[in-house]
């Protein structure tokens, strides 16, 4: 008995055993598949180079520098080789690239509080990038990796530092893909001849991509100049080298917005280093479309470019397996987040978008601005790019996605591409005044004494920031903010009273005003609610199906 007994434990030893071999093997085959080692550096000696600090906000690196401008924008001049650019990049904006890290954490943690859901991200992410250095090239690679040494130590948990700044450029793909977040739900337009106030061609373009307040309070206006390919300026964020809003000194500008997109298999070309190589190489339409089409990008994306060469802009679609080219006979041009040309017209992914999501309102409602404003300068560019009506006009509340200016615009730009000059908003997202670059200027001389800002064509900032409207937007932030996942604890019926007329032509005011009812357990008063933010101009088919479902399990539990 006591030998079956002995028997019994040392097959369970033995099995255990087995296990934890098992999950020892797996974990280090695991590390070995997904850690991206570094690139080869065969010059290290930037390591060496010192940060001198030359006034308040103001640091330099020999001919490199970053500073604060009064417009609350950092400004920074790079130079150099990649590794080279890097390190400096790092070394001059370590503190921004730290507290972006932060930021973005901060935001992760928000957007998923389970700890357990974390770190299943954290895994599948590594597995999911793990051939991702295999897709961005090794001039960018040197790039991240020179950043990467100022990365903080703090989130080495995650990866090291080269792995996460890799990772982070791949971010917005991934969201975009996995879950089709609504972080992103950009509008541009460029305008030439008979649109534009000098028959020059004009861009406008709002980066729609809110990930938190915190995450947009440091912008970088950078200007570039590389060993290699076409001076040029984006602008950016602290440890991010892609593009999303760009121009170069050929006259060539770059834009993205996302689309509707099919869930990958594994990672490939992140769509902001594509445009990044687009404004670092090309110098007309035919050369970033080139650019584009031989980029595996891992979802779908739309590049509006602008080119002084061609004296118009175009559209380049791309999806996982299709890169088109799509242009316009009139002297305008449109892009919000669904594909145009006819290549993508039959296909189920584009129709569902143009039908259920917000991309096409805010199409025509761009069109309908263009046509009322008839000839575009860059005054009424800024006043296109900030309008927060529906169509014909119609308010249908503030912050609604259907509208081209949504309160959470990370930046917004205005080029002329053929005077090189570059307009950048500033804080609150495009409310505050447009500062003007003129590129010209910047690379024609490295000295930092110089003024690259053109204080006579600058925007001013919008009305909208002196009106009792903008403070009840205030007021409705923080309230949305205050009750995030639905926490109503210590929230009155009087705050919520206060709430709803804060923002009373927006559905979601009344679809938060029947979860309050719902929490305290008043189900008819949430009826109500729902039942009424359904009369509001909803902005997607997703968010009606979502306040529709709450209606219908509420008359199911009181059956």
């Amino acid at each position: 008995m006591r030998d079956r007994k002995g028997r019994t434990w040392r097959r369970i030893i033995r099995v255990l055993s087995g296990v934890v071999l098992f999950l020892f093997a797996f974990y280090f085959i695991f590390r070995a598949l997904v850690i991206v080692d570094p690139p080869k550096i065969n010059d290290e000696s930037s390591i060496s180079l010192k940060r001198e600090k030359a006034g308040e906000d103001f640091f330099k690196i020999e001919d490199n520098w970053l500073r604060k401008s009064s417009s609350g924008l950092w400004e920074m001049y790079i130079s150099g080789k990649p590794f080279e650019r890097g390190v400096i990049n790092g070394k001059l904006s370590k503190e921004l690239i730290q507290s972006q890290e932060v930021a973005f954490i901060k935001l992760i943690k928000e957007m998923i509080p389970n700890e357990f859901y974390l770190n299943f991200l954290k895994y599948f992410v590594a597995w999911f990038d793990k051939d991702l250095d295999e897709y961005i090239p090794i001039e960018y690679q040197k790039e991240i990796y020179g950043i990467s040494l100022n990365a903080s130590p703090d989130f080495d948990f995650i990866g090291s530092g080269y792995q996460r700044m890799l990772n982070y450029h791949a971010a917005h793909d991934i969201g975009h893909a996995m879950q089709n977040l609504n972080l992103v739900a950009c509008t541009s337009f460029g305008v030439w001849d008979e649109f534009s106030t000098d028959g020059s061609l004009l861009i406008g373009r709002n980066f729609d991509f809110f990930a938190g307040d915190d995450f947009a309070k440091n912008k970088i206006v950078m200007f570039m100049h590389p060993d290699k390919g076409y001076d040029f300026a984006f602008v950016t964020w602290g440890g991010f080298i892609g593009v999303v809003s760009g121009m170069n000194m050929q006259g060539l500008t770059v834009t993205i917005n996302a689309a509707k997109s099919a869930i990958p298999l594994g990672a490939k070309s992140p769509v902001s280093i594509v445009a990044r190589k687009i404004l670092q190489y090309a110098s007309n339409i035919d050369e970033a479309f080139q650019i584009a089409k031989d980029s595996e990008t891992f979802v779908s994306e739309t590049f509006l470019i602008g080119s002084s060469y061609d004296r118009r802009s175009v559209i380049i679609e791309k999806s996982l397996d299709t890169t088109v080219l799509y242009s316009r006979e009139n002297n305008y041009i449109v892009a919000t987040n669904h594909f145009q040309d006819k290549a993508f017209a039959k296909t189920k992914l584009n129709i569902e978008n143009r039908e259920n999501e917000t991309s096409v309102y805010r199409y025509e409602r761009v069109k309908e601005l263009l046509k009322d404003d008839g000839i575009i300068d860059y005054h009424k560019a800024a006043a296109l790019l900030r309008d927060q009506k529906g169509l014909n006009g119609r308010d249908i509340g503030m912050t609604n996605e259907k509208v081209i200016n949504q309160l959470i615009a990370h930046h917004s730009v205005i080029f002329k591409p053929e005077q090189r000059l570059m307009w950048v908003s500033t804080q609150p997202f495009q409310l505050g005044k447009y500062v003007c670059y003129d590129l010209n200027k910047v690379f024609s001389s490295q000295h930092i004494s110089d003024n690259i800002v053109v204080d006579s064509l600058e925007i001013p900032a919008d009305t909208f920031l002196l009106t009792e409207q903008y403070k009840n937007f205030l007021y409705y932030k923080s309230f949305v903010n205050k009750t995030r996942n639905n926490n109503f604890e210590n929230i009155s019926e009087k705050e919520v009273e206060v709430f709803i007329r804060s923002n009373p032509e927006f559905y979601y005011t009344y679809e938060k005003a029947g979860d309050f009812y719902l929490f305290n357990q008043n189900p008819e008063k949430s009826l109500e609610f729902y039942n009424f933010a359904l009369q509001k101009e909803v902005s997607s088919k997703t968010e009606r199906d979502r306040i529709i479902r709450k209606i219908s399990e509420l008359k199911e539990s009181n059956e």
